[in-house]
């Protein structure tokens, strides 16, 4: 009868242990489906962000590519590589929300939802507005 007490105490610890670890399980580079690109997704402080680390044509006549398609002027001569794409997801429940999204072959900034399908596969969900209105593609982790 006095193991019942530990046994579930000691599950409780497990499960905050593994709850804690589970958070920065997104770290790390990530390749999109269509493998033109990597994504670095890190932590500031208490969120998560990504940039774009590697691209399969980085260049185009030499130079450098840049966000062309950004709807603010200023913006459109900066280069794609290295360029902060995903911004501000929190970790909640077993998923990273209330983030942003930039698609730089459109210029637009979508809502965006991630999570772990598994420790080497993530799925990523931009849209506009409510979460049924978008599209999921799944990232897979590079090795």
């Amino acid at each position: 009868m006095r193991k019942l007490p530990f046994l579930m105490l000691l599950f409780v610890a497990i499960s905050f242990s593994a709850f804690a670890q589970n958070k920065d399980a997104i770290v790390g580079k990530w390749l999109n489906p269509s493998g033109e690109g990597q994504i670095e997704i890190y932590k500031k402080g208490d969120k998560y962000y990504g940039k774009l680390a590697w691209m399969k044509e980085p260049n185009l006549n030499g130079k450098p590519k840049l966000d062309a398609k950004n709807p603010d002027e200023k913006l459109q001569k900066r280069a794609l590589l290295n360029l902060e794409i995903l911004k501000d997801f929190i970790y909640e429940d077993g998923k990273w929300t209330d983030g942003t999204i930039y698609d730089p072959k459109s210029g637009k900034t979508y809502s965006c939802n991630m999570s772990l399908k598994s420790n080497d596969v993530l799925n990523v969900r931009g849209y506009v507005g409510i979460s049924l209105l978008g599209r999921s593609e799944t990232f897979r982790r590079v090795k």
